[in-house]
């Protein structure tokens, strides 16, 4: 699991990431405002973690552009503003659970937990289209020009994934946890086999785009002519 810690205390943020790695997290850190959409263009993130009063764009402001962007990541509001209209603001922003300043750790990772356990729904608009391809969500038929394939259900699935989430870098775990689901027990090579069925389809496709390995991590859907 990889989370975003967006806290401009430094400090604090040191001690939250040696519990957090301890848990076995993936983490990401940003000190500024204005530095998020660094890590949200890079890779996506099961959780974040959000100061409410930031350097540079301020939380509440960062969480609106998450939601309005249509990123669905659960969303922790963290921030010493402990009054109920502020409480109120966070949530009514878009923020899945909010905790005051000071906190336990042992706390914030049980709300971690918490968020990570609700059952995480791909809703996507019935068509996805990137680059010369598109993907009919509801049949799991692609099309390129005049050519279309009919993806299995798995393959749809992927296909889906990657198209909600076109350029960034997924991990296999993050896959797994998606399209198979965090409970279900699956070889390692599955993964391989349906990337490796996914390239096919879109080879007869004659598509522009195509999926990158990036070694040690994951994959990620792009342009070919961008590789």
């Amino acid at each position: 699991m990889r989370l975003l810690l967006i806290e401009d205390d430094e400090e604090l943020c040191e001690a939250v990431a040696v519990h957090l790695k301890k848990e076995g997290y993936e983490l990401d850190i940003c000190h500024n405002g204005d530095e998020v959409s660094y890590y949200l263009t890079g890779f996506i993130h099961d959780v974040i973690i959000l100061d409410r009063m930031l350097p540079g764009i301020d939380g509440l402001t960062i969480l609106k552009n998450i939601r309005k962007d249509g990123i669905a990541t659960p969303v922790i509001m963290v921030t010493a503003m402990n009054g109920i209209n502020d409480r109120i603001d966070g949530l009514d922003k878009g923020a899945d659970d909010y905790l005051v300043k000071p906190f336990e750790v042992q706390e914030l990772q049980a709300r971690i937990r918490a968020l990570l356990r609700r059952p995480r729904k791909m809703e996507s608009p019935g068509i996805l289209n990137f680059s010369d391809m598109g993907l009919n969500t509801h049949t799991y038929v692609a099309a390129c020009g005049g050519n279309s394939v009919s993806l299995s259900k798995r393959e749809g699935a992927l296909l889906e994934f990657f198209l909600l989430h076109k350029e960034q870098i997924l991990t296999r775990e993050q896959i797994l946890n998606r399209v198979w689901g965090p409970d279900c027990f699956v070889e390692d090579g599955n993964i391989d086999n349906y990337i490796f069925f996914l390239r096919r389809r879109l080879k007869a496709l004659d598509s522009k785009v195509g999926i990158k390995t990036v070694h040690g991590i994951g994959y990620r859907l792009e342009r070919k002519e961008h590789a």
